[in-house]
């Protein structure tokens, strides 16, 4: 089974951690949001993935080929036209056979084995109290999906996408997202998969939905933040021991970081690299070598490479930041 992942987009609203790496390398509960999504991918059976790159993309190049032997391919989308552009610069992998898609920001709970299994098309789903900040599905009466409507005004519906998609008819589905640029049907500037879905409903594509048990969106610092802690919370890493450290699980402490003289916890990432220096830190994902020193911290997220030493507050500091908070 192939799946396609794109990991192409800017990350603006996670700024200014995304200038220096892509959204979809940013940790969460202990590994980078990729990382859980090609965790799950393996674990279901997919045996090929194409990613769809574009900012920072030799980065994620670099982790998937350092930390995953499966076959890999890497399509490049220029210019950031939206996630149905991004299938479409990566049709040439929408072959005979049904193919998965899951969007690069989003990590999902479930089994989706049953999903893969599937003799018609399947859109991930749940309902939310307020579905205007989704794509929304609008069922019939017998289950099939007819019309596919990005971020409504007037919800048809309260079952949101929430990013995976079961492609059992890949060729027309090709043809659909070909028509979608062809034609130019661009909305708000860029070219959205939900569009191209409609498509592919009205060439006469039996496309029901699958119900999604959880899913954690990972496109702002409080939403990385809360999926942070939903995770800790589920996967319950085993605790560490720390010689003159108090930790309050659930966390997540790489191997080859440092924390000292600390209360680390609960909902806390430490990764690879980085120190935790007389401080009392909760609620807060620590990136890669950075320093938090001498500090009261929560809800907070640390870039890679930063340092942060003071007084009790709360911070959204980027790659290579260096800030002294004073008395």
């Amino acid at each position: 089974m192939r799946a396609i992942v794109p990991v192409a987009g800017f990350g603006t609203r996670l700024r200014p951690h995304t200038y220096t790496l892509p959204k979809a390398l940013m940790p969460v509960a202990g590994k980078p949001i990729l990382g859980h999504i090609l965790d799950q991918l393996l674990e279901v059976g997919v045996d090929e993935v194409v990613l769809v790159v574009g900012h920072l993309g030799e980065k994620i190049e670099a982790y998937v080929r350092e930390n995953y032997r499966l076959p890999a391919h890497f399509v490049r989308q220029e210019q950031p036209l939206g996630n149905g552009h991004a299938i479409y610069v990566a049709r040439e992998y929408l072959g005979p056979e049904p193919v998965l898609i899951m969007l690069g920001d989003t990590i999902f709970r479930g089994d989706f084995r049953p999903m893969l299994r599937s003799r018609v098309s399947l859109i991930g789903v749940r309902e939310v109290a307020d579905p205007r900040r989704f794509g929304v599905v609008e069922v019939e009466e017998d289950g099939r999906v007819v019309r596919i409507v990005e971020k409504p005004e007037r919800p048809p519906s309260r079952l949101a996408i929430t990013g995976v998609y079961f492609v059992h008819d890949a060729p027309l589905f090709r043809r659909c997202l070909e028509r979608l640029v062809e034609e130019d049907r661009r909305v708000r500037g860029e070219y959205w998969l939900a569009d191209a879905l409609q498509l592919y409903v009205d060439a006469g594509a039996e496309v029901r939905t699958y119900p999604v048990e959880e899913w954690y969106d990972c496109g702002t610092p409080q939403a990385l933040l809360a999926a942070n802690r939903a995770l800790l919370d589920v996967l319950n890493p085993p605790r560490p021991s720390l010689d003159g450290a108090l930790v309050h699980p659930p966390v997540a402490i790489a191997p080859g970081a440092v924390v000292e003289e600390s209360v680390v916890g609960p909902h806390v990432s430490v990764a690879e690299g980085a120190r935790v220096v007389r401080s009392v830190i909760r609620d807060c994902i620590v990136n890669r070598n950075a320093t938090v020193q001498n500090v009261v911290l929560e809800g907070s997220l640390i870039g890679e490479g930063a340092y942060l030493e003071g007084r009790p507050t709360r911070v959204n500091l980027g790659d290579d930041s260096e800030i002294e908070l004073g008395g």
